[in-house]
């Protein structure tokens, strides 16, 4: 194993104890028999085991734990779900566990004295909880910006939202769309003000409207099919739907046939989240990969980085997206148009 990728956690499993003896052993502290405190120690040499510095900064009187906040909504999303994994994968690597709050425990005392820095992911103007959180006492990371009134956030990680739209509305107008759609997420996170400000903004500058459909921050496949239905009924130009939310896209498919549409040739669907639902959709539905495993790694890195003093407070990080174009946009809706 490459000692750089060594932690507390791979010692304590392989010594078959709690990750806290580890600690405790390898720095002579707690009631650790001498029993145990050597057999860990051999563990560590054995396996290359090499505490930095800033790791023990970072643990030194601390509860060992970085809180996970997110949104009320998002325990059924994919997108939220791999995020998670990817704060904990990365926590692990600073010996570090991951507790992930409920919105009804998130009052700033036993919040700040539990853990040692929290992870605010897609935080909501209308979120009760996201105000204590930022002013717990302890430093936070938000994944995207925070566009209320509350204290700042210690440190955030940041996607181009308005970006990724722009490329997508680009992309099914190359493709020959003429009357694009969003379904548009509802709510004050910053990424779903920026992708209806950035539906708005896209227009202008083109000389398009786009339909402008809002729906539930986490909708459903079946309330984006009603939706895609009412809109396809009511403007039977539209000839692109561009889904937000995360894993409602097979609504929009299925709204698609039922009004006698053909995807990807007389009616382009793509979706501003990658995931299981646009990946195994017949035909598979374009998409922007946010990444979201990544995402979640790289805002535990941050705050870690700042616990550790590796980051100043108020770093910002960028974070890439990329556009996988799939079936569900495909080329013969142009090809009828340049011949026409």
């Amino acid at each position: 194993m490459n000692p750089r990728t060594v932690t507390l956690l791979d010692v304590a499993r392989a010594a078959g104890v709690s990750k806290s003896t580890v600690s405790d052993a390898l720095q002579g502290s707690g009631r650790v028999a001498k029993a145990t405190r050597d057999r860990v120690r051999a563990v560590a040499e054995e396996l290359g085991y090499r505490p930095n510095s800033a790791a023990r900064r970072l643990r030194h009187a601390s509860t060992g734990a970085l809180g996970l906040h997110l949104p009320q909504t998002a325990t059924r999303l994919d997108y939220y779900m791999n995020l998670a994994f990817g704060a904990v994968a990365r926590a692990q690597d600073e010996g570090l566990d991951v507790v992930l709050l409920a919105p009804a425990g998130a009052a700033s005392g036993p919040v700040a004295s539990r853990v040692d820095g929290l992870l605010v992911i897609d935080p909501e103007v209308g979120d009760r909880a996201v105000p204590g959180l930022l002013d717990a006492g302890v430093p936070v990371v938000t994944g995207e910006r925070y566009l209320g009134p509350a204290t700042g956030p210690s440190g955030a990680v940041v996607c181009d939202n308005a970006a990724s739209l722009t490329a997508l509305l680009d992309h099914v107008t190359e493709r020959g769309a003429r009357r694009p759609a969003l379904l548009a997420p509802a709510g004050t996170s910053a990424w779903a003000t920026a992708l209806r400000a950035t539906a708005a903004s896209w227009g202008g500058t083109h000389g398009v409207e786009v339909a402008l459909r809002t729906v539930p921050f986490a909708a459903t496949p079946a309330e984006a099919e009603e939706t895609t239905g009412a809109l396809l009924a009511a403007d039977p130009a539209v000839d692109a739907v561009i889904c937000a939310p995360d894993g409602s896209t097979p609504g929009v498919l299925r709204a698609a046939t039922a009004h006698g549409r053909q995807v990807g040739a007389d009616l382009l669907v793509a979706s501003c989240v990658d995931g299981t639902a646009t990946r195994g959709t017949d035909p598979a539905v374009t998409a922007v990969d946010l990444r979201p495993a990544a995402y979640g790694r790289a805002c535990a890195e941050l705050l870690c980085d700042i616990l550790a003093g590796r980051a100043a407070a108020d770093t910002v990080r960028d974070h890439a997206w990329s556009l996988e174009v799939r079936a569900s946009t495909g080329s013969s809706r142009k090809r009828k148009l340049d011949q026409d």
